[in-house]
């Protein structure tokens, strides 16, 4: 196995440049003799006569010398040669070997578990990347460029999503296309970052041309004065439908006022940074604070979308219910599924729960729906109306609650959500649902990193930050903020 230096080259021009090598160096010493053969011939053989007394003692004395001299060249010489004729062919031993102790192996082919776990970790990073940038890109006017990066960060996004889905499926089946498939999952996220990081310059030169932190304040201060109006809309929900219609929001105006808080310190520190003029100190600060209270805006978002989500499946209802009435009545007339009794059962019981006091609109809703269609019904205009309700305020829902916590949630319950976004009706909410409860359970997993903190920690809203991943790290500060862009720029601005 010849060493990758010499690949490419013929193994016999190899040889003859060691032949060549080796000749050069032969014919270097005998040139050494050559030159000195003429002082050897003087000193032995000199025709001119010698001279009388102390000259003739002299002239003997020189020729010793010279003599002296030139036996240790010639040995020199041709020590030399030999040796580099050694050394040649020590040289092309080596590299005609196939001995493995001589040759360094190539290193070891990841994993199938190595490669699925690169898998994972590029999704949940490009899933992060571009929920940072849509995030971000709500403070700025964006020219044509930055959202046409920022959409084709989606696609290949979205692409990675399907394909690792498939993947989970169990398709392919064969493990050459089973690792193919992740390396097509690591390729599509690298290239959603790589979209995201050739813009990032742009993106910073369109909003470093605005006045983004007045825009910040004016966002942080409609969101503050909004806080007190959903929290009581939330209660007056609770109140009228049940804790378990709410179930999904409860908490989220807490969250919403503690992203407010940490937003309050980094604003600040944002305007003195600004006035004594630190730049870097600015763009962190002034970043971080967006973030916050752009998921400040997501949370109380949520509270309010469920509250009207409510209202309008109350609404809708008692339609559902008649529809879903003349439905099983077109079935039956065609003969008696095995579902209908079950179906007459469902639309019996929410028929009681409309009389019967507090109840969940939404979840009502979901069960005529599912009741219908599992006759083979569900194409009249209400019940498709109220499946597509349903699934909207699941699917909302899930995503709201993995944008706000990405920083503890894995890949299971993004390619879920990722699924229900493109599936229809029945199978979003179902999925979306599963999604969510996917994402719970990894919040639960990963705990609070600053209980362990003191009171000003845990009141500085640093904790939620780090959990929303508007900042990375675990520190007491909350670590590096980030910004738009993919793995290379999004913590650019520290």
């Amino acid at each position: 196995m010849t060493s990758s230096l010499f690949r490419g080259r013929p193994r016999h021009a190899t040889g003859h440049i060691g032949v060549r090598v080796g000749h050069a160096v032969l014919g270097g010493a005998a040139g050494v003799v050559w030159l000195v053969l003429p002082v050897m011939t003087s000193t032995t053989q000199d025709p001119v006569p010698a001279a009388r007394g102390g000259t003739v003692a002299a002239a003997e004395a020189d020729g010793a010398s010279a003599t002296d001299y030139v036996l240790p060249l010639v040995a020199v010489a041709a020590a030399g040669a030999l040796g580099g004729y050694g050394y040649v062919r020590r040289i092309r031993r080596s590299r005609s070997r196939t001995t493995p102790g001589l040759v360094s192996p190539a290193p070891p082919a990841p994993s199938p578990v190595d490669v699925e776990r690169q898998a994972r970790a590029s999704l949940v990073l490009a899933d992060d990347c571009v929920r940072t940038s849509r995030e971000a890109l709500g403070y700025v006017t964006a020219a044509e460029p930055v959202l046409r990066a920022l959409r084709a960060a989606e696609t290949e996004l979205s692409a990675a999503f399907a394909i690792w889905r498939r993947y989970e499926e169990g398709t392919p089946e064969d493990p050459a296309g089973r690792r193919q498939a992740l390396v097509g999952v690591v390729g599509r996220c690298a290239e959603a970052g790589r979209q995201l990081d050739g813009e990032a310059e742009g993106f910073d030169a369109e909003w470093g041309a605005g006045d983004a932190l007045a825009v910040a304040e004016g966002r942080f201060r409609e969101l503050a004065g909004r806080t007190g109006g959903v929290q009581r809309a939330l209660a007056e929900a609770e109140r009228r439908y049940g804790a378990s219609a709410v179930a999904s929001v409860v908490g989220y105006v807490e969250q919403a006022k503690d992203r407010l808080v940490f937003a309050t310190s980094r604003l600040n520190r944002a305007r003195q940074d600004d006035d004594s003029g630190d730049g870097d100190g600015f763009r962190r600060g002034l970043r971080a604070a967006e973030g916050a209270v752009a998921q400040a805006g997501v949370l109380l978002g949520g509270v309010t979308r469920l509250t009207e989500e409510l209202r309008t499946a109350a609404t809708l209802l008692p339609a559902a219910l008649t529809g879903a009435e003349a439905e099983l009545a077109a079935v039956r007339a065609t003969g008696f599924p095995p579902r209908l009794t079950h179906a007459d059962g469902v639309l019996a019981a929410v028929r009681d729960e409309l009389t019967g006091g507090p109840y969940d609109p939404l979840d009502a809703l979901r069960r005529v729906v599912r009741a219908v269609e599992g006759t083979g019904g569900g194409r009249s205009g209400v019940i498709a109306a109220g499946a597509e309700l349903v699934a909207r305020s699941t699917t909302g829902s899930a995503d709201d609650f993995v944008g706000t916590h990405r920083a503890a949630v894995g890949t299971e319950a993004r390619a879920l959500l990722a699924a229900a976004r493109g599936a229809g009706a029945a199978d979003a909410d179902r999925l979306a649902r599963k999604a969510r409860e996917l994402a719970e359970r990894d919040v639960r997993a990963h705990g609070n990193p600053f209980a362990g903190e003191g009171a000003a920690a845990q009141g500085s809203g640093v904790a939620g930050a780090v959990l929303g991943g508007v900042q990375l790290g675990e520190e007491a500060d909350g670590g590096p903020v980030v910004a738009f862009g993919g793995p290379d720029t999004r913590g650019r601005w520290g």
